[in-house]
Formats: structure tokens, C-alpha cells, sequence
């Protein structure tokens, strides 16, 4: 299954790691959104930076 991940919300003020979750995911700035095929690496980054994106699943 793909999804698309779009960054809503800044890394600004978060921890590093969060912020390297971010850059991993090919996420640089607000708005930007990649596709991404789900796995459980792409699943976890998903999870730990939930807060700062939405998800889409594409068909």
C-alpha cells in the first residue's frame, strides 16, 4: 500500500530526533508532501512524528 505523507506543522521547537524524522521521511518544508511505500521502517517514522503530519493512503 502507498501513502502520501504531508507535512502540516513545523519541526521548529521539537527535538532533534523528531526533526531528522522529518528530513529521513524526504519532508523539507511545510506543504511538501512525498509518497512512500508502507513498510514497517515507514510505519514507525509515521508514528513518532504524527503530530507534525498527515497521512493519505492512495489507491
Amino acid at each position: 500500500m502507498k501513502v502520501r505523507v504531508t507535512q502540516i506543522k513545523s519541526g521548529i521547537g521539537y527535538p532533534l530526533r523528531q526533526k531528522q524524522t522529518l528530513k529521513s521521511l524526504g519532508l523539507r518544508r511545510m506543504h511538501q508532501s512525498k509518497e512512500h511505500e508502507l513498510n514497517p521502517q515507514i510505519q514507525g517514522m509515521i508514528d513518532k512524528v504524527s503530530h507534525l503530519i498527515k497521512v493519505e493512503e492512495i489507491n
